[in-house]
């Protein structure tokens, strides 16, 4: 090999790491930095292709265009009425001055810390400033479930709290405040939200508790509008059968009456038609009235005068039993025939 071929191929070695020095490509998903001794020295290279700097001197620093996500971690966080709640959020940035980017944060690890920092804080504060329906509940316009049964029980069981704001409004709140310290590190922040909001487990046993409470609430109220319908209906029966039985015993009463009135009729038309048959009326009544009167070992002690004692007095002890049968048997024989 001569001197020629030698310095031929030290030039073209020369060439292509002068060339790979000065040349390089951006792609379509990269932003650019080019800098000189750690400091940049133009605007972000963000349109792909070829683009050239000095070599040995000038240094490219790659940054993604694309949004970047961010997931929080799980942090545990009190709300406003002291509930204790496990959330889980995350959210969407790019990269939108690369320039502030790299003279804050540099690399992406850092931006992330950043993020966690920035984010956790806002997202602590915005759930310490609101109800714990606030954060559950996803906009204001829909209104909290009630359970109709529980619309007359007494007390806060069942009642919740009216809606200000509502999920999607304190992830805005989250968002733009958020946004907002992140300009200076050169990152802007395109959405936050909520991916998921857990119970502590403490919490989760009094909200539990809490349903049983209503459920229970609810059962008692049933049972005891159960009970009220049983006693209406059991008083209902009571009425309506009292007053068939009183309805009842009055059409009795009417037909028993209007019998007797019949019967009275007929023996007035049957004994009223002589005297001797009205006088066998009244002594055959007599005789019953003396039946129902006089039972064994019966004392009665009545006045000379009483209508009752008339026909003792007109019977002649001296006479004996068939003289006083033959009295009756000829009242009888007296009677007109009917």
């Amino acid at each position: 090999m001569n001197k020629y071929t030698l310095l031929i191929i030290i030039v073209a070695i020369a060439t292509v790491i002068l060339l790979t020095g000065t040349l390089f490509t951006v792609k379509e998903t990269d932003q650019v930095i080019i800098t000189q001794f750690g400091k940049p020295v133009s605007d972000p290279i963000v349109d792909a292709g070829l683009h050239f700097k000095i070599p040995f001197i000038q240094k490219i620093n790659r940054f993604e265009k694309r949004i970047l996500e961010w997931d929080g971690q799980t942090s545990e966080m009190p709300t406003k009425d002291k509930t204790y709640i496990i959330v889980d959020i995350f959210g969407r940035w790019r990269i939108s001055d690369a320039n502030q980017y790299f003279l804050r944060l540099r690399d992406e690890r850092s931006s992330l810390s950043r993020l966690d920092d920035i984010l956790g804080s806002e997202t602590r504060n915005a759930i310490a400033n609101h109800e714990l329906i606030e954060v559950i509940r996803t906009t204001k316009g829909r209104e909290p479930y009630r359970d109709p049964s529980l619309a007359e029980v007494p007390g806060i069981i069942g009642m919740l709290y009216p809606i200000e704001m509502g999920r999607a409004k304190i992830e805005a709140v989250i968002l733009n405040k958020a946004a907002a310290k992140l300009v200076d590190f050169g990152i802007e922040l395109l959405d936050v939200r909520f991916k998921r909001i857990n119970y502590n487990e403490s919490v989760r046993k009094r909200i539990y508790d809490r349903m049983i409470s209503e459920r229970q609430q609810i059962a008692e109220r049933f049972i005891s509008e159960g009970a009220g319908e049983a006693a209406k209906i059991t008083g209902k029966r009571e009425r309506d059968l009292q007053k068939i039985e009183s309805e009842a015993y009055k059409a009795v009463q009417e037909i028993s009456g209007r019998a007797d009135a019949i019967a009275a009729e007929i023996y007035a038309n049957a004994y009223n038609q002589t005297p001797i048959a009205s006088e066998f009326y009244e002594f055959v009544k007599t005789l019953e009235t003396y039946e129902m009167m006089l039972k064994k070992d019966t004392t009665l002690i009545l006045t000379t005068d009483s209508d009752v004692f008339k026909f003792f007095k007109s019977i002649n002890p001296d006479s004996n039993r068939s003289d006083n049968l033959t009295y009756a048997q000829d009242m009888t024989d007296s009677l007109p025939d009917r």
